[in-house]
């Protein structure tokens, strides 16, 4: 197959949505496919894209305002050229918002079949920072993905979300995580000990700082004795954050195999953010073997078990998170059962087997247009 990936980020960005993307195009690649990707120009421009396994089209983008790490991709008619010159079987539409609204208008021109990716809760990030416009986002959400053959959900919540707000043909498709790379015997006493110098429990959150991913929920945390915080990560909010988590450690960015040594090294991690579509931090950390604490919402309802590989808490409540930390730093076994458990639970789910599913999804999709090419 001839597949075109339309994204709104991909490597160098680190998130959900450009981590998807890679792997999708990896897969592909391994599976004897022929991918393209489109996706907004970095802020250093269009230079080489070392990651990429294929040919990759940059579209002309600006920063968004407010959260320059983030790129918003100008009009441009490079996206429907890329659907023509790679004479595309299907177009995979990865976090449609605004490149992939273009991408869609060119499949639907072209007569190509899309599938639009749903992994961001625009609707939540709406009521994060602009305290209104649900509804607006979720209008925008149904009138892309209604143009598309197929949506596919990353967790049985955000399935949920979807047909409640109307778009039609939606199926499930999970993400995979390596477990090769992120692994419990990584673990790093030495990185320990400077991170935590007098022997306390670690506690790590992973993830972008900004406002929807509610990092501060960990203040409490912060005051728990024998308890230190680690943040990895960058964002908007980190500023903020050094102040609302007095004594928690900032690592900023970490990828690769060093982020997997930083995994492995933590004794709990806490994920905060409720708007969470998936949420593969913590599946990496399962991979690592620590137990986690996560919001009873959204992606991680699928990927805790609430008693067996984590805790699961109320949403937005910092009282929780901190008695739910509190409960596992006290508890050395159950910190061990817990993650040898989570271990267990994701071996089995790697990219290769959802790249699988979801060639087989592209099947059903081009299989379903073929009477309608024929007449």
């Amino acid at each position: 197959m001839r597949v075109v990936i339309v994204t709104e980020s991909f490597p160098p960005d680190v998130n959900g949505v450009a981590h998807c993307a890679l792997q999708t195009a990896r897969h592909l690649v391994d599976r004897g496919h022929l991918p393209l990707v489109v996706a907004p120009a970095t802020a250093a421009g269009s230079g080489p894209d070392t990651e990429a396994p294929c040919p990759v089209v940059r579209v002309p983008s600006l920063p968004l305002p407010g959260y320059p790490q983030v790129r918003v991709a100008l009009p441009s008619r490079r996206v429907a050229a890329a659907l023509a010159d790679h004479r595309a079987d299907i177009v995979h539409l990865a976090g449609p918002f605004v490149l992939g609204v273009r991408g869609m208008a060119a499949a639907t021109r072209l007569g190509i079949p899309a599938v639009a990716v749903y992994q961001t809760d625009l609707a939540g990030y709406a009521r994060t920072y602009v305290h209104a416009g649900e509804a607006a986002a979720w209008r925008r959400i149904r009138s892309v993905h209604a143009a598309a053959d197929l949506t596919l959900a990353p967790s049985s919540a955000a399935l949920h979300d979807l047909t409640t707000h109307g778009v039609p043909r939606v199926r499930l498709w999970p993400r995979g995580v390596d477990a090769v790379r992120f692994r419990p015997d990584l673990r790093d006493e030495a990185l320990r000990r400077e991170l935590a110098p007098n022997g306390e429990v670690i506690v790590g959150y992973v993830g972008r700082l900004a406002p929807e991913k509610q990092v501060e929920l960990l203040s409490g945390v912060c005051g728990l004795d024998g308890v230190r915080v680690v943040v990895v990560g960058d964002g908007p909010a980190r500023p903020a954050l050094a102040e609302a988590l007095p004594g928690a450690v900032f690592l900023g960015r970490r990828t690769g195999d060093e982020l997997a040594r930083v995994f492995a090294s933590l004794d709990v991690f806490a994920h905060t953010g409720p708007f969470e579509t998936f949420c593969q931090t913590v599946q990496e950390a399962m991979a690592s073997g620590v137990p986690v604490v996560a919001p009873a919402a959204g992606g991680p309802l699928d990927l805790v078990a609430h008693g067996c590989t984590g805790l699961l808490v109320p949403p937005r409540d910092a009282g929780a998170v901190r008695d739910a930390v509190a409960a596992l730093a006290a508890d050395p076994a159950r910190r061990r059962a817990y993650g040898d458990a989570g271990r267990a639970m994701v071996e089995g789910r790697t990219w290769a087997a959802v790249g699988d599913q979801l060639i087989g999804h592209y099947g059903d999709v081009l299989a379903a247009r073929r009477p309608v090419m024929a007449a």
